[in-house]
């Protein structure tokens, strides 16, 4: 079987949901071919086709226009096919060009499966898999169904009309997807992020040392979605206790000002650093030394990073935004805290830095093995292999 992932370029090497995804179905026998807006270099788990770029230049986009219509005369049934598909759905002539163009690497693919990787990429592609004689899927993640469809209401009625299964990776996004007009017959399965076990295996016995700063680390994009402006100022509550801790965002974005701004007034600048962006194996390491992580999100589809906190016995607390309450079992695996608290969430890591040790450690555990036992690579493949059979 041959399956084209649609995505906007190769994955890297912290998108550990796809490089899994691929890697395993390949190890199982599938064929996998990535279609990229913008190819990376260096990527060679399997073959990847970019689509044609557009040039700002009249002339030169004439040429690239021509060069590829030429080509797609070896695939004219389909290209008819796709453009009677798109006439029949009201497009105007020059909306169908332009897909033409840009879905023009996709109309020449060969394969039994067409994936967007995100439901955002299968906009203005919806009749491809139908005009190739192929399946479609699409992948429901955080930012398509919680943030696209505020900006452009009924935007995905074309894809739910089109599509033959729906992947969501949380009981949350399936809600969510519902919610957006997704059809009630439409068939889906929930396959959720997963981690690489393997590199797990050391069980780290943790104990908070009350002769020294507590360790907290959130791994996220500097982003309002993030919910890092609430995580700050709870902090800055906790330090009005005189509770001394050193914390350590991980990641990169475009809020980085406003963040250390914010910083400035709470009074932080001693106690808050930003890390930037990390390696997959410094980021663990980071965690091997946390005590705390917090994800205070205001929706995540699941997150990944909370998974791997807990896999490395860090004490875990987060927001009951989106997905979380699934990734984390409030008072089981950790603690889920109402989102846009600030005063909420301070309160609880002061009751969880006054838990009995062990009480502390059953928590700790117990997270560890829910992790290890329920989110493993070998357990999403066989998931994925289901899905496409």
């Amino acid at each position: 079987m041959k399956i084209g992932i649609v995505l906007a370029q190769p994955p890297s090497y912290s998108e550990t949901f796809f490089n899994s995804k691929i890697k395993g179905l390949l190890e199982h026998g599938y064929t996998v071919e990535l279609y990229v807006r913008e190819k990376s270099s260096g990527y060679k788990n399997c073959k990847v086709f970019t689509a044609p770029k557009v040039s700002k230049n009249r002339i030169i986009q004439l040429f690239k226009t021509v060069f590829v219509l030429l080509v797609l005369l070896f695939s004219l049934k389909r290209l008819l096919r796709f453009i009677r598909l798109e006439k029949s759905a009201g497009r105007l002539r020059a909306q169908i060009f332009k897909n033409v163009y840009t879905n023009s690497h996709l109309l020449r693919a060969n394969i039994d499966w067409l994936h967007f990787g995100f439901t955002t990429m299968a906009l203005q592609s919806e009749h491809v898999a139908k005009s190739i004689g192929a399946k479609m899927a699409v992948s429901c993640r955080g930012y398509d169904m919680d943030v696209y469809p505020l900006k452009t209401p009924n935007s995905y009625d074309l894809v739910w009309k089109n599509v033959d299964k729906v992947h969501t990776i949380s009981k949350y996004m399936l809600a969510k997807a519902n919610a957006n007009g997704m059809l009630d017959a439409t068939k889906t399965m929930i396959i959720t992020p997963a981690i690489n076990t393997a590199r797990f295996e050391k069980d780290i016995e943790k104990q908070i040392d009350e002769t020294k700063p507590i360790q907290i680390t959130t791994i996220a994009r500097l982003h309002w979605i993030k919910g890092l402006d609430y995580t700050l100022r709870a902090l800055a509550l906790l330090k009005s206790k005189d509770i001394k801790f050193k914390y350590q965002i991980i990641g990169t974005g475009t809020e980085y000002e406003a963040l250390r701004f914010a910083i400035h007034e709470l009074g932080l600048e001693d106690s808050v650093s930003f890390v930037g962006e990390l390696s997959h194996h410094k980021t663990l390491q980071q965690l091997e030394s946390t005590d705390l992580y917090i994800q205070y999100s205001q929706s995540e589809g699941f997150c990944n990073a909370v998974l791997e906190a807990q896999a490395m016995h860090c004490l875990c607390i987060v927001s009951d935004g989106g997905a979380l309450p699934e990734n984390v079992l409030d008072n089981e695996t950790g603690w889920v805290v109402p989102k846009r608290d600030s005063k909420a969430l301070a309160e609880t890591i002061f009751r969880v830095l006054n838990r009995d040790a062990l009480a502390l450690k059953a928590i700790r555990t117990k997270a560890r093995k829910r992790v290890l036992t329920d989110f493993t690579i070998k357990h999403q493949i066989q998931s994925f292999i289901d899905f496409y059979e």
